[in-house]
Protein backbone atom coordinates (compact mmCIF):
# COMPACT_ATOMS: atom_id res chain seq x y z
CA UNK A 1 0.00 0.00 0.00
CA UNK A 2 2.66 2.55 0.98
CA UNK A 3 5.04 1.58 -2.46
CA UNK A 4 1.64 2.41 -4.50
CA UNK A 5 0.83 5.58 -2.88
CA UNK A 6 4.45 6.62 -2.89
CA UNK A 7 3.98 5.77 -6.91
CA UNK A 8 0.74 8.02 -6.85
CA UNK A 9 2.38 11.08 -5.69
CA UNK A 10 5.37 10.43 -8.05
CA UNK A 11 3.20 10.57 -11.04
CA UNK A 12 1.15 13.55 -9.46
CA UNK A 13 4.43 15.59 -9.62
CA UNK A 14 5.91 14.48 -12.36
CA UNK A 15 2.42 14.22 -14.68
CA UNK A 16 0.04 15.67 -13.22
CA UNK A 17 0.12 18.94 -15.75
CA UNK A 18 0.58 16.86 -18.58
CA UNK A 19 -2.72 14.80 -17.76
CA UNK A 20 -4.63 18.52 -16.58
CA UNK A 21 -3.88 20.05 -19.77
CA UNK A 22 -5.55 16.62 -21.85
CA UNK A 23 -8.23 16.84 -19.56
CA UNK A 24 -8.86 20.57 -20.05
CA UNK A 25 -8.61 20.27 -24.23
CA UNK A 26 -11.29 17.24 -23.70
CA UNK A 27 -13.16 18.94 -21.40
CA UNK A 28 -13.48 22.77 -22.41
CA UNK A 29 -13.30 23.80 -18.86
CA UNK A 30 -10.35 24.44 -16.80
CA UNK A 31 -12.53 24.28 -13.59
CA UNK A 32 -14.19 20.77 -14.61
CA UNK A 33 -10.60 19.72 -15.60
CA UNK A 34 -8.91 21.01 -12.10
CA UNK A 35 -12.08 18.89 -10.33
CA UNK A 36 -11.46 15.80 -12.72
CA UNK A 37 -7.31 15.87 -12.09
CA UNK A 38 -8.39 15.66 -8.35
CA UNK A 39 -10.74 12.92 -8.99
CA UNK A 40 -8.76 10.58 -10.62
CA UNK A 41 -6.10 10.48 -8.35
CA UNK A 42 -8.46 9.86 -5.39
CA UNK A 43 -9.36 7.02 -7.84
CA UNK A 44 -6.12 5.47 -8.34
CA UNK A 45 -5.20 5.84 -4.34
CA UNK A 46 -8.40 3.36 -3.98
CA UNK A 47 -8.11 1.42 -6.52
CA UNK A 48 -3.91 0.74 -7.79
CA UNK A 49 -3.51 -0.98 -4.53
CA UNK A 50 -5.60 -2.98 -5.19
CA UNK A 51 -5.89 -3.81 -9.05
CA UNK A 52 -2.24 -3.04 -9.65
CA UNK A 53 -0.90 0.14 -11.46
CA UNK A 54 -2.13 0.27 -15.07
CA UNK A 55 0.72 -0.31 -18.35
CA UNK A 56 0.12 3.35 -18.97
CA UNK A 57 -1.11 5.16 -15.97
CA UNK A 58 -1.41 8.70 -17.45
CA UNK A 59 -3.83 7.36 -20.16
CA UNK A 60 -5.73 5.49 -17.33
CA UNK A 61 -6.11 8.50 -14.64
CA UNK A 62 -7.42 10.70 -17.84
CA UNK A 63 -9.94 8.51 -19.10
CA UNK A 64 -10.97 8.21 -15.09
CA UNK A 65 -11.01 12.05 -14.87
CA UNK A 66 -13.37 12.11 -17.84
CA UNK A 67 -15.71 9.78 -16.63
CA UNK A 68 -15.84 11.22 -13.45
CA UNK A 69 -16.73 14.98 -14.98
CA UNK A 70 -19.27 13.44 -17.35
CA UNK A 71 -21.13 11.53 -14.05
CA UNK A 72 -20.48 15.03 -11.78
CA UNK A 73 -21.81 17.07 -14.54
CA UNK A 74 -25.22 14.55 -14.73
CA UNK A 75 -25.66 14.73 -11.36
CA UNK A 76 -25.82 18.59 -11.25
CA UNK A 77 -28.21 18.28 -13.87
CA UNK A 78 -31.07 17.85 -12.06
CA UNK A 79 -30.56 21.72 -10.46
CA UNK A 80 -28.83 23.03 -13.48
CA UNK A 81 -30.62 21.83 -17.12
CA UNK A 82 -27.95 23.45 -19.36
CA UNK A 83 -25.39 20.90 -18.19
CA UNK A 84 -27.33 17.99 -19.23
CA UNK A 85 -26.67 18.83 -22.80
CA UNK A 86 -22.67 19.55 -22.06
CA UNK A 87 -22.86 15.91 -20.33
CA UNK A 88 -24.48 14.70 -23.32
CA UNK A 89 -22.31 15.96 -26.10
CA UNK A 90 -18.85 15.04 -23.90
CA UNK A 91 -19.99 11.34 -23.71
CA UNK A 92 -20.96 11.74 -26.98
CA UNK A 93 -17.53 12.59 -27.93
CA UNK A 94 -15.96 9.86 -25.26
CA UNK A 95 -17.65 7.35 -26.94
CA UNK A 96 -16.98 7.92 -30.46
CA UNK A 97 -13.56 8.86 -30.56
CA UNK A 98 -11.12 6.36 -31.89
CA UNK A 99 -7.81 8.31 -31.39
CA UNK A 100 -5.73 6.57 -28.08
CA UNK A 101 -4.67 8.50 -25.85
CA UNK A 102 -0.80 8.34 -25.86
CA UNK A 103 2.21 9.55 -24.47
CA UNK A 104 2.73 11.61 -28.05
CA UNK A 105 -0.96 13.26 -27.79
CA UNK A 106 -0.29 14.08 -23.91
CA UNK A 107 2.78 16.05 -24.75
CA UNK A 108 1.31 18.08 -27.38
CA UNK A 109 -1.75 18.53 -25.17
CA UNK A 110 0.82 20.46 -22.81
CA UNK A 111 1.97 22.89 -25.71
CA UNK A 112 -1.76 23.38 -26.90
CA UNK A 113 -2.59 24.74 -23.63
CA UNK A 114 0.60 26.94 -23.22
CA UNK A 115 -0.89 28.42 -26.31
CA UNK A 116 -4.39 29.07 -25.05
CA UNK A 117 -2.71 30.93 -22.07
CA UNK A 118 -0.60 32.82 -23.78
CA UNK A 119 -3.25 33.91 -26.69
CA UNK A 120 -2.95 37.83 -27.91
CA UNK A 121 -6.40 38.27 -26.49
CA UNK A 122 -5.24 38.27 -22.92
CA UNK A 123 -3.44 40.67 -21.55
CA UNK A 124 0.38 39.82 -20.75
CA UNK A 125 -0.16 39.57 -16.97
CA UNK A 126 -2.88 36.97 -17.25
CA UNK A 127 -0.92 35.16 -19.66
CA UNK A 128 1.96 34.48 -17.27
CA UNK A 129 0.35 34.48 -14.23
CA UNK A 130 -1.66 31.30 -15.83
CA UNK A 131 1.10 29.83 -17.45
CA UNK A 132 2.89 29.33 -14.39
CA UNK A 133 -0.40 28.38 -12.47
CA UNK A 134 -1.99 26.27 -14.98
CA UNK A 135 1.02 24.22 -16.95
CA UNK A 136 3.76 24.09 -14.73
CA UNK A 137 1.68 23.75 -11.22
CA UNK A 138 2.94 26.55 -9.06
CA UNK A 139 0.79 27.03 -6.28
CA UNK A 140 -1.21 30.93 -6.14
CA UNK A 141 1.12 31.58 -3.64
CA UNK A 142 4.24 30.95 -5.49
CA UNK A 143 3.12 32.88 -8.54
CA UNK A 144 2.34 35.58 -6.14
CA UNK A 145 5.45 36.10 -4.55
CA UNK A 146 7.01 35.64 -7.74
CA UNK A 147 5.09 38.81 -9.16
CA UNK A 148 5.58 40.34 -5.64
CA UNK A 149 1.47 40.89 -5.42
CA UNK A 150 -0.82 39.47 -3.54
CA UNK A 151 -2.31 36.18 -3.88
CA UNK A 152 -5.87 37.47 -3.66
CA UNK A 153 -4.73 39.85 -7.10
CA UNK A 154 -3.15 37.41 -8.39
CA UNK A 155 -6.06 35.10 -8.16
CA UNK A 156 -8.37 37.62 -9.38
CA UNK A 157 -6.60 38.08 -12.80
CA UNK A 158 -6.11 34.03 -13.38
CA UNK A 159 -10.06 33.80 -12.86
CA UNK A 160 -9.76 37.02 -15.56
CA UNK A 161 -8.15 35.23 -17.89
CA UNK A 162 -10.06 32.17 -17.54
CA UNK A 163 -13.42 34.10 -18.24
CA UNK A 164 -11.75 35.23 -21.14
CA UNK A 165 -11.04 32.21 -22.71
CA UNK A 166 -14.68 30.93 -22.12
CA UNK A 167 -16.61 33.64 -23.16
CA UNK A 168 -14.32 34.89 -26.30
CA UNK A 169 -14.69 30.76 -27.47
CA UNK A 170 -10.22 30.56 -27.37
CA UNK A 171 -10.08 27.04 -28.49
CA UNK A 172 -7.22 24.96 -26.79
CA UNK A 173 -5.62 24.06 -29.77
CA UNK A 174 -1.94 25.10 -31.46
CA UNK A 175 -2.68 28.11 -34.53
CA UNK A 176 -2.57 27.65 -37.74
CA UNK A 177 0.75 28.41 -39.25
CA UNK A 178 -0.45 31.65 -40.98
CA UNK A 179 -1.66 32.10 -36.72
CA UNK A 180 1.60 31.02 -35.13
CA UNK A 181 4.32 33.67 -35.80
CA UNK A 182 2.30 36.20 -34.07
CA UNK A 183 1.53 34.35 -30.93
CA UNK A 184 5.14 32.70 -30.69
CA UNK A 185 7.09 35.57 -28.80
CA UNK A 186 4.21 35.11 -25.96
CA UNK A 187 5.03 32.06 -26.01
CA UNK A 188 8.70 32.12 -25.67
CA UNK A 189 8.85 35.04 -23.30
CA UNK A 190 5.71 32.56 -20.83
CA UNK A 191 8.23 29.84 -21.31
CA UNK A 192 11.44 31.71 -20.57
CA UNK A 193 9.76 32.85 -17.33
CA UNK A 194 9.42 29.51 -16.09
CA UNK A 195 13.03 28.07 -17.23
CA UNK A 196 14.35 30.94 -15.47
CA UNK A 197 11.90 30.51 -12.06
CA UNK A 198 13.04 26.56 -11.95
CA UNK A 199 16.73 27.57 -12.74
CA UNK A 200 17.11 30.75 -10.03
CA UNK A 201 14.20 30.47 -8.44
CA UNK A 202 12.91 33.63 -7.27
CA UNK A 203 12.48 32.66 -3.43
CA UNK A 204 12.57 29.41 -1.57
CA UNK A 205 15.17 27.50 0.38
CA UNK A 206 17.02 25.87 -2.61
CA UNK A 207 18.62 27.98 -5.65
CA UNK A 208 16.83 25.72 -8.33
CA UNK A 209 13.86 24.08 -9.43
CA UNK A 210 14.23 20.68 -11.00
CA UNK A 211 10.90 20.41 -12.20
CA UNK A 212 9.99 24.18 -13.83
CA UNK A 213 13.62 24.13 -15.85
CA UNK A 214 12.81 20.93 -16.82
CA UNK A 215 9.06 21.14 -18.14
CA UNK A 216 9.85 24.55 -19.63
CA UNK A 217 13.18 22.67 -21.59
CA UNK A 218 10.44 19.56 -22.66
CA UNK A 219 8.17 22.57 -23.93
CA UNK A 220 11.08 24.18 -25.47
CA UNK A 221 11.51 20.54 -27.33
CA UNK A 222 8.28 20.57 -28.41
CA UNK A 223 7.71 23.95 -30.00
CA UNK A 224 11.48 23.99 -31.97
CA UNK A 225 9.43 20.78 -33.65
CA UNK A 226 6.59 22.35 -34.31
CA UNK A 227 8.52 25.64 -35.39
CA UNK A 228 12.10 25.63 -35.46
CA UNK A 229 12.55 29.33 -35.92
CA UNK A 230 15.62 30.66 -35.46
CA UNK A 231 14.62 32.63 -32.14
CA UNK A 232 13.09 29.02 -30.73
CA UNK A 233 16.59 27.52 -31.49
CA UNK A 234 17.83 30.21 -29.66
CA UNK A 235 15.77 29.74 -26.47
CA UNK A 236 16.11 26.25 -26.48
CA UNK A 237 20.21 26.49 -26.99
CA UNK A 238 19.74 29.20 -24.09
CA UNK A 239 17.87 26.91 -21.68
CA UNK A 240 20.07 23.38 -22.84
CA UNK A 241 23.79 25.85 -21.62
CA UNK A 242 21.89 27.22 -18.75
CA UNK A 243 20.98 23.63 -17.15
CA UNK A 244 24.26 22.57 -18.50
CA UNK A 245 25.43 24.19 -15.34
CA UNK A 246 23.20 22.85 -12.79
CA UNK A 247 25.59 20.63 -10.82
CA UNK A 248 28.25 22.63 -10.53
CA UNK A 249 25.76 25.46 -9.33
CA UNK A 250 25.30 24.32 -5.83
CA UNK A 251 27.62 22.43 -3.05
CA UNK A 252 26.16 19.11 -1.48
CA UNK A 253 24.44 21.23 1.01
CA UNK A 254 23.04 23.12 -1.24
CA UNK A 255 24.85 26.96 -1.24
CA UNK A 256 25.13 28.69 -4.26
CA UNK A 257 28.84 28.70 -6.38
CA UNK A 258 29.32 31.43 -8.47
CA UNK A 259 30.31 30.99 -12.26
CA UNK A 260 33.75 32.00 -12.07
CA UNK A 261 33.93 29.35 -9.31
CA UNK A 262 32.27 26.29 -10.44
CA UNK A 263 34.08 22.80 -11.33
CA UNK A 264 34.06 22.63 -14.61
CA UNK A 265 34.38 19.04 -14.95
CA UNK A 266 30.77 18.59 -13.84
CA UNK A 267 29.10 20.64 -16.36
CA UNK A 268 27.26 18.30 -18.99
CA UNK A 269 29.02 18.33 -21.85
CA UNK A 270 26.37 16.78 -23.63
CA UNK A 271 24.12 19.59 -23.19
CA UNK A 272 26.69 22.08 -23.74
CA UNK A 273 26.96 20.59 -27.32
CA UNK A 274 23.39 20.33 -28.59
CA UNK A 275 23.26 23.70 -27.29
CA UNK A 276 25.85 25.30 -29.40
CA UNK A 277 25.21 23.57 -32.28
CA UNK A 278 21.60 25.17 -32.11
CA UNK A 279 22.91 28.74 -31.22
CA UNK A 280 25.35 28.74 -34.39
CA UNK A 281 22.43 27.67 -36.31
CA UNK A 282 20.12 30.08 -35.25
CA UNK A 283 22.99 32.79 -35.57
CA UNK A 284 24.03 31.22 -39.17
CA UNK A 285 20.45 32.16 -40.01
CA UNK A 286 20.90 35.96 -40.04
CA UNK A 287 17.42 36.34 -38.40
CA UNK A 288 18.34 36.07 -34.66
CA UNK A 289 17.07 38.14 -31.72
CA UNK A 290 18.09 38.36 -28.51
CA UNK A 291 17.30 34.43 -26.63
CA UNK A 292 20.03 33.67 -29.87
CA UNK A 293 22.28 36.26 -28.50
CA UNK A 294 21.77 35.13 -25.54
CA UNK A 295 22.49 31.96 -26.03
CA UNK A 296 25.87 32.81 -27.54
CA UNK A 297 27.09 34.66 -24.53
CA UNK A 298 26.24 31.42 -22.45
CA UNK A 299 27.85 29.03 -25.16
CA UNK A 300 31.37 31.27 -25.13
CA UNK A 301 31.25 30.89 -21.11
CA UNK A 302 30.85 27.04 -21.76
CA UNK A 303 33.92 27.01 -24.07
CA UNK A 304 36.13 28.36 -22.16
CA UNK A 305 38.27 26.19 -20.51
CA UNK A 306 38.79 27.95 -17.57
CA UNK A 307 36.91 31.26 -15.77
CA UNK A 308 40.57 33.39 -16.48
CA UNK A 309 40.28 31.61 -20.35
CA UNK A 310 37.19 33.62 -20.61
CA UNK A 311 36.85 35.43 -23.57
CA UNK A 312 35.32 38.62 -22.36
CA UNK A 313 35.81 40.88 -25.93
CA UNK A 314 33.47 38.30 -27.61
CA UNK A 315 31.08 39.00 -24.17
CA UNK A 316 30.64 42.16 -24.26
CA UNK A 317 30.62 42.28 -28.13
CA UNK A 318 27.49 40.45 -27.78
CA UNK A 319 25.83 42.39 -25.07
CA UNK A 320 26.86 45.31 -27.52
CA UNK A 321 24.69 44.10 -30.25
CA UNK A 322 21.85 42.85 -27.43
CA UNK A 323 21.68 46.41 -25.95
CA UNK A 324 20.67 47.30 -29.95
CA UNK A 325 17.90 44.93 -30.11
CA UNK A 326 16.29 44.93 -27.00
CA UNK A 327 18.06 47.64 -24.48
CA UNK A 328 16.96 46.63 -20.60
CA UNK A 329 18.62 47.81 -17.28
CA UNK A 330 19.33 44.17 -16.98
CA UNK A 331 21.18 43.60 -19.90
CA UNK A 332 23.52 46.62 -19.38
CA UNK A 333 24.13 45.26 -15.68
CA UNK A 334 25.18 42.27 -17.14
CA UNK A 335 27.41 44.27 -19.88
CA UNK A 336 29.11 46.26 -17.15
CA UNK A 337 29.65 43.08 -14.90
CA UNK A 338 31.43 42.23 -18.37
CA UNK A 339 33.32 45.12 -18.88
CA UNK A 340 34.11 44.79 -15.36
CA UNK A 341 36.06 41.61 -16.12
CA UNK A 342 37.69 42.54 -18.54
CA UNK A 343 39.33 46.36 -17.55
CA UNK A 344 38.73 45.98 -14.09
CA UNK A 345 35.93 47.04 -11.21
CA UNK A 346 36.30 50.90 -11.60
CA UNK A 347 35.56 50.36 -15.24
CA UNK A 348 31.95 48.38 -14.02
CA UNK A 349 31.51 50.69 -11.37
CA UNK A 350 30.89 53.86 -13.54
CA UNK A 351 28.34 51.82 -15.55
CA UNK A 352 26.21 50.14 -12.44
CA UNK A 353 26.63 53.50 -10.82
CA UNK A 354 24.95 55.39 -13.85
CA UNK A 355 22.33 52.70 -14.34
CA UNK A 356 21.65 52.78 -10.06
CA UNK A 357 21.02 56.79 -10.53
CA UNK A 358 18.45 56.33 -12.85
CA UNK A 359 16.24 54.35 -10.32
CA UNK A 360 15.22 51.43 -12.54
CA UNK A 361 17.57 48.66 -10.55
CA UNK A 362 16.63 50.15 -7.24
CA UNK A 363 14.79 46.83 -6.15
CA UNK A 364 16.70 44.49 -8.09
CA UNK A 365 18.91 42.67 -5.42
CA UNK A 366 21.29 41.74 -8.13
CA UNK A 367 22.29 45.24 -8.73
CA UNK A 368 23.21 45.98 -5.80
CA UNK A 369 25.06 42.37 -5.08
CA UNK A 370 27.14 43.42 -8.06
CA UNK A 371 27.66 46.77 -7.09
CA UNK A 372 28.96 45.05 -3.80
CA UNK A 373 31.24 42.84 -4.81
CA UNK A 374 32.98 45.57 -7.45
CA UNK A 375 33.28 47.37 -4.99
CA UNK A 376 34.62 44.56 -2.87
CA UNK A 377 37.29 43.78 -5.69
CA UNK A 378 38.46 47.54 -5.95
CA UNK A 379 38.99 47.85 -1.91
CA UNK A 380 36.12 49.83 -0.79
CA UNK A 381 34.75 47.90 2.37
CA UNK A 382 32.72 50.30 3.57
CA UNK A 383 31.27 50.78 -0.15
CA UNK A 384 30.81 47.06 -0.45
CA UNK A 385 29.23 46.41 3.43
CA UNK A 386 26.64 48.58 2.34
CA UNK A 387 25.82 47.33 -0.75
CA UNK A 388 25.72 43.59 0.57
CA UNK A 389 23.52 44.96 3.38
CA UNK A 390 21.32 46.52 0.47
CA UNK A 391 20.95 43.13 -1.41
CA UNK A 392 20.10 41.07 1.86
CA UNK A 393 17.22 43.10 2.27
CA UNK A 394 15.70 42.78 -0.76
CA UNK A 395 16.64 38.74 -1.57
CA UNK A 396 13.96 35.96 -1.31
CA UNK A 397 15.69 32.89 -1.91
CA UNK A 398 17.82 31.00 0.98
CA UNK A 399 20.91 30.15 -0.64
CA UNK A 400 21.36 33.66 -2.18
CA UNK A 401 20.62 35.21 1.49
CA UNK A 402 23.01 32.80 2.89
CA UNK A 403 25.65 33.84 0.27
CA UNK A 404 25.55 37.78 1.20
CA UNK A 405 25.97 36.72 4.88
CA UNK A 406 28.71 35.11 4.16
CA UNK A 407 30.14 38.14 2.18
CA UNK A 408 29.20 40.18 4.81
CA UNK A 409 31.23 37.82 7.09
CA UNK A 410 34.08 38.03 5.35
CA UNK A 411 34.39 42.08 5.08
CA UNK A 412 34.03 42.21 9.08
CA UNK A 413 36.43 39.33 9.73
CA UNK A 414 38.72 41.58 7.39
Amino acid sequence: MTDTRDIVETIYREHSRQVLATLIRLLRDFELAEEALHDAFAAAMSQWPRDGIPHNPRAWLISAGRFRAIDNLRRRARFDASLAEIAYQLEIEHTTTTTPIDDAGVADDSLRLIFTCCHPALPLDGQVAMTLREVCGLTTEEVARAFLISPSTLAQRIVRAKAKIRDAGIPYQLPEPSALTERLDGVLRVIYLVFNEGYSASFGETLTRADLSGEAIRLGRLLHELSPEPEVAGLLALMLLQESRRDARTTPEGELILLHEQDRTLWDRALIDEGISLVERALSSRRFGPYALQAAIAAVHAEAPSAEATDWEQIIGLYDVLMRITPSPVVALNRAVAIAMRDGPTAGLSLIDALMARGELRDYHLAHAARADLCRRRGDVEQARQGYWQALSLVQQGPERRFLERRLAELENG
